[in-house]
């Protein structure tokens, strides 16, 4: 297998930015290790040096600004999850999102005649 098959090559500086982002949240929850922050680092690394000189050379001010928005955020998950507290949320459209602002959904439980304590749940 050749090395250009083996590593992702992003387009353009928008589609580096989602792979982060997908990589982001698929291990903000895991248990932090050493290679885990080493990783991390990498990634925010790559946002301040190459992803932010493509966005610059791409000349799209609103792409600069969204990889600042990156970079503030995961620096974030790291002060928190290094003092041991959980993260919660998660990373949307290059913005953080809490789970307040993820959407509720209401359950109405229906207590049913009967002998049984059973409780039937109707969506």
């Amino acid at each position: 297998m050749p090395n250009s098959d083996r590593y992702y090559t992003p387009q353009d500086s928008k589609d580096a930015m989602r792979q982060i982002e997908k990589l982001f949240n698929k291990y903000k929850d895991a248990p932090i290790t050493q290679e885990l922050v080493t990783y991390h680092q990498n990634l925010v690394n790559r946002l301040k040096t190459d992803i932010m000189a493509a966005a610059k050379q791409e000349n799209v001010p609103a792409r600069v600004e969204s990889i600042n928005s990156m970079i503030a955020v995961m620096e974030r998950w790291l002060k928190v999850r290094m003092a041991g507290n959980p993260f919660n949320g998660r990373m949307k459209n290059f913005k953080f999102v809490g789970d307040e602002s993820l959407p509720k959904f209401k359950r109405h439980v229906h207590k049913m005649n009967g002998s049984s304590g059973h409780r039937s749940s109707r969506h």
